[in-house]
């Protein structure tokens, strides 16, 4: 399970390192295979294990395609999902568009999200916290949730 928040830096070939914490579990988890895609909400990145993406894929794949919101969620999930194997010092390499599509620059972070992790470009993480009270009305779901 992937939990807190991790400011990690990309360098300028597009390489961020892991933290050794979750280093440490994607290779107990997965051999260090992730596969990093879209998000299909905000301009950010996924991160998934080899296996929870594979458990994914079939149900991206089953969504309605004359649904556009549905067929939207499989152009980004699907069209922009890149397999990236961590190196032997623990980083990928994250390719251009996926930077591109997140607004990726020198300074990360890398928040835990349970099974997969999220990441966001510092500035956009701290704009998205800055709106999200803001943000639609609490789903019902929530309602019945006490912390």
């Amino acid at each position: 399970m992937f939990l807190g928040s991790h400011a990690i830096t990309m360098d300028a070939k597009g390489r961020m390192a892991i933290p050794a914490k979750i280093r440490d579990a994607l290779s107990s988890l997965c051999e260090g295979r992730l596969v990093i895609t879209a998000d299909t909400e905000e301009r950010c990145l996924l991160v998934y294990p080899e296996p929870q993406w594979a458990d994914l894929l079939p149900k991206i794949e089953a969504l309605p395609n004359f649904n556009r919101k549905a067929r939207m969620a499989q152009r980004l999930l699907l069209g922009y999902a890149t397999p990236l194997e961590m190196d032997g010092n623990g980083r990928v390499l994250l390719p251009p568009p996926l930077r591109d599509y997140a607004g990726l620059e020198k300074k990360l972070l890398l928040v835990g999200q349970g099974k997969k992790l999220e990441l966001w470009s510092e500035s956009s993480w701290f704009d998205c916290l800055a709106t999200a009270s803001e943000s639609d009305d609490m789903p019902d779901e929530m309602l019945s949730l006490s912390l």
